[in-house]
């Protein structure tokens, strides 16, 4: 099993992140750790190299947090990605989420740096790990215009079933199922529909933990496919060794 999506360098994780680590490598193969902005990716990086083989790595910049930032904020992010291309294995969390974005005007900075980062994917061949939160229609298509990004993961997915057998009918498309779907009905439904060869697996650590008083965290992931196995109705090795593969595949690892 691996864990595609989750952000164990957040300072939820200072006080026991080694053995957050060694709950996750008796259950896993490896996770993949999100960065969030420039410190966050620098965080990651460094655990990457720290649980090197065990953790990697993605730079991103969340739309959330990065709606307001400065041009010189947002270029040093940029020149972190390419600074570092060669050490992460995808461009993300990248994106926009008009969830918690209702202004016009942001929607419309968040759209203008999502597609920074788009071309950055598009122009070294690297992996794109969007966050689309009641975006994912509009991000769907204006992908279309790029042709050189190897391959697209909507992570935690939770668009509409119509929208995710587009995703699916697209080569090199997938989608990410969280821990959400242990406990979320819209969300096991939705996934009971996407075919297995287009899944990822993730927790998004800390977040969407079985309770609201609780903190995520990648052994957890278990619990994802544990769920997955069951509203898909096969057997938990099948779909531990299929989102695994789909894992190797997406990453590269």
């Amino acid at each position: 099993m691996i864990d595609t999506h989750c952000h164990v360098n957040f300072k939820d994780y200072d006080e026991d992140r080694d053995e957050v680590v060694e709950r996750a490598k008796a259950k896993l193969i490896g996770f993949i750790d999100s960065g969030f902005g420039y410190e966050s990716n620098i965080k990651s990086l460094k655990q990457s190299k720290e649980y090197e083989g065990f953790a990697y790595s993605t730079f991103g910049f969340h739309p959330v947090s990065s709606q307001n930032c400065t041009q010189k904020e947002l270029d040093d992010v940029k020149e972190q990605v390419i600074t570092h291309m060669d050490e992460i294995v995808a461009i993300g969390e990248v994106g926009m989420d008009f969830y918690y974005c209702t202004d016009k005007a942001l929607r419309e900075r968040q759209k203008e740096i999502f597609l920074e980062f788009v071309e950055l994917a598009d122009e070294y061949k690297k992996p794109l790990v969007i966050h689309g939160r009641d975006a994912e229609k509009k991000i769907f298509n204006m992908l279309e215009d790029y042709d050189d990004i190897p391959r697209v993961v909507f992570h935690c997915y939770g668009g509409s079933v119509k929208l995710a057998r587009r995703i699916a009918d697209k080569d090199e498309y997938y989608m990410s199922c969280s821990t959400q779907v242990c406990y979320s009905t819209a969300h096991q439904e939705l996934f009971s529909k996407i075919p297995l060869e287009r899944i990822l697996t993730e927790t998004d650590s800390p977040y969407l933990a079985m309770t609201k008083e609780e903190r995520n965290e990648p052994a957890n992931v278990a619990l994802a496919v544990e769920k997955l196995a069951e509203i898909q109705n096969m057997d938990v090795s099948i779909i531990d060794e299929t989102t695994e593969a789909n894992a190797h595949h997406v990453f590269g690892i």
